[in-house]
């Protein structure tokens, strides 16, 4: 774990709360659960208050992406006293919808967004789990600026480093904050 922008405190405690599960869910593979981590009303309250500290006065939203996003913004939301956007997978969200495709280590996907619930010039921190290899992250960015809001950054709990995603984002001029680097 490396170069946190949060302080170190913070970011122990979240550590200490996130559990890696080996050959899990697939064999070679270590899962970060972070299941621990929520199930503590301390750690989490945390989290939240570490994660809103850096941003408060910064941004006038969180857009959450599905589903284990939809865990840190929704708490972020209320603790910032802003909405919060959700950013879903294909067909789970009702019209009228704006959709991404993007691809992923194996094969594509499609991401949504309400357009009608970004308000126009509004800055919007995206927030997820996990960064892996960028590609949710940035359908996201570009579903938020066609509904004409402006992105301010990328948040997420646990950074894969090794999967290039940071690398990617920061090519195309997006900030992006990691509670933990692995």
């Amino acid at each position: 774990m490396t170069g946190s922008p949060f302080p170190q405190h913070a970011t122990d405690v979240v550590a200490s709360h996130v559990r890696t599960v080996e050959n899990f869910p697939a064999p070679g593979v270590l899962f970060r659960d972070i299941t621990p981590l929520i199930a503590d009303a301390e750690a989490f309250h945390l989290l939240i208050s570490t994660i809103a500290d850096r941003y408060r006065g910064k941004v006038d939203a969180v857009a959450g992406l599905e589903s284990r996003g939809f865990i840190l913004s929704a708490p972020l939301a209320i603790e910032l006293g802003i909405g919060m956007l959700t950013v879903r997978k294909a067909g789970r969200l009702p019209g009228p919808v704006v959709g991404v495709d993007y691809d992923l280590e194996y094969g594509s996907a499609r991401m949504e967004l309400q357009p009608f619930t970004v308000v126009d010039g509004s800055r919007v921190l995206v927030v997820d789990d996990v960064l892996a290899t960028g590609g949710t992250a940035d359908a996201a960015f570009e579903l938020i600026e066609r509904s004409g809001g402006v992105p301010a950054a990328l948040c997420v709990l646990i950074e894969l480093r090794e999967l290039g995603g940071r690398s990617r984002l920061e090519a195309d001029g997006r900030t992006v904050d990691a509670l933990l680097t692995y």
